[in-house]
């Protein structure tokens, strides 16, 4: 088999997801978040697991991610849209019967008058200048906009995975003040800002990263593994190199292991000659350029060639790969390629 096999744990997403659960006071609800595809994982699969783990919120991005979730999960849960209403989106979120958090004026005037009884939520902006109404904006509608009876308002925190940065607390205290006396839930915290504490849990929490094991959750279970098939090995001579651009040359007789995979499976170029796969428990040099579809392996040390190595599993997580990469845990989980054989281990059975 020449296709590398992506295994998606399940039952590391569910405790992860209830681990985080657990951190929050018993009135808190926690909800999902799985846009872009539940992180590149599969939206259908990891809503339904989640789902029978007791969510009953779920966030994506756009509205068109919406679709494949409510087909999976049916009318039981509610899925908020970050992105607002946008134009054009007016049908769908009706049709899907979408919660979208409308981030400024114009989406507020599209969505009252297109949809004049459906639900809505609102996204603040305190500080962050990415999405959600400005304080200014806020409070020249927030009458109008409370009397409509908002299912949710949030906002989102800038500097969470970093605990002392000065942010989080300038953050707290200005939703604090935009939201203050408002009978609607509240929401300000992802995954780093529940592990903030509970001052910043409010009425409603949205872990993403956490719930697919990556940091800043670091009690968090691995939730994927990726084995990489070996094509071919061959024996190179000191003095030849391996790779476009001849980037990498052998300073003495090596055996190198051809794998498939590449940067169009989410192998980023910057892991080019810095990074490890992992035979069982030792470790072996990723040597040369990553190209589209194959990397070169240094398997010299190893007595016995292997069918395939490991570039995620027990010994490297995501955070250490993107660690190699220059980048982080969120980018190597969505960047993970269509081409993976999936399988999904434990949890719910479809």
């Amino acid at each position: 088999m020449g296709t590398a096999k992506l295994t998606i744990n399940l039952d590391a997403i569910i405790a992860n997801w209830r681990a985080l659960d657990a951190l929050s006071a018993s009135h808190v609800q926690t909800a999902a978040v799985v846009k872009a595809d539940a992180y590149g994982l599969g939206v259908a699969r990891i809503g339904r697991a989640l789902a029978q783990a007791g969510a009953r919120i779920f966030f994506v991005a756009v509205a068109e991610e919406a679709s494949a979730l409510r087909e999976a999960l049916g009318e039981s849960v509610e899925i908020y849209v970050f992105g607002g209403h946008m134009s054009g989106d007016t049908d769908m979120i009706h049709d899907l019967n979408l919660v979208p958090m409308l981030n400024s004026l114009e989406q507020m005037t599209r969505h009252f008058e297109a949809l004049p009884n459906a639900p809505f939520g609102i996204q603040l902006d305190t500080g962050m200048n990415r999405l959600g109404m400005e304080e200014s904006e806020w409070y020249a509608v927030r009458d109008i906009a409370l009397a409509r009876d908002p299912k949710l308002i949030m906002s989102h925190l800038a500097c969470a995975d970093e605990p002392n940065h000065s942010m989080n607390i300038k953050q707290l205290d200005a939703f604090v003040n935009m939201t203050n006396g408002v009978a609607c839930p509240r929401s300000l915290s992802a995954t780093g800002g529940i592990l903030l504490g509970k001052d910043y849990h409010f009425d409603l929490t949205r872990p993403g990263i956490g719930i697919y094991g990556g940091l800043p959750f670091k009690a968090a279970y691995p939730a994927v593994s990726l084995a990489l098939p070996i094509i071919q090995t061959r024996q190179v001579e000191k003095g030849e190199s391996v790779g476009y651009g001849n980037t990498w040359t052998a300073k003495q007789t090596s055996r190198i292991a051809t794998v498939s995979a590449g940067y169009a499976d989410g192998l980023l170029r910057a892991l080019s000659s810095n990074a490890m796969v992992w035979a069982e428990d030792i470790a072996c040099p990723l040597i040369g350029r990553v190209s589209m579809d194959l990397i070169a392996v240094d398997v010299t040390h190893l007595n016995t060639i292997p069918r395939a190595v490991d570039i995620l599993g027990p010994y490297q997580t995501v955070d250490m790969l993107a660690d190699s990469a220059g980048t982080i845990g969120y980018e190597i989980l969505t960047s993970l390629g269509p081409r993976y054989a999936r399988r999904y281990a434990g949890g719910f059975k479809s």
